[in-house]
């Protein structure tokens, strides 16, 4: 990929983590966001009611990564904490 399908790529992700997060912010009281993209491993933090929550690990991994997985495939999607 150049760098421009690299950036389209990057906003497309931006784009679809906001609408989740507003899902999830809505509904739930957590927040979703973007950290970084590094090839293809998608860093996001999870905020809001989702810190300390005890179902975390299943947000993150079947909600936030199966979401993404969707749309982008070769995405895998890591949590980072404060």
């Amino acid at each position: 990929m150049d760098t421009s399908e690299l950036n389209e790529r990057e906003a497309q992700i931006r784009h679809l983590l906001d609408k989740l997060s507003a899902y999830i912010e809505q509904f739930h009281g957590g927040t979703v966001e973007f950290v970084s993209l590094d090839g293809n491993t998608l860093t996001v933090k999870l905020g809001g009611a989702c810190l300390n929550c005890p179902l975390l690990p299943s947000t993150l991994h079947g909600w936030v990564e199966g979401t993404v997985r969707q749309f982008f495939p070769d995405i895998s999607v890591i949590g980072k904490e404060d």
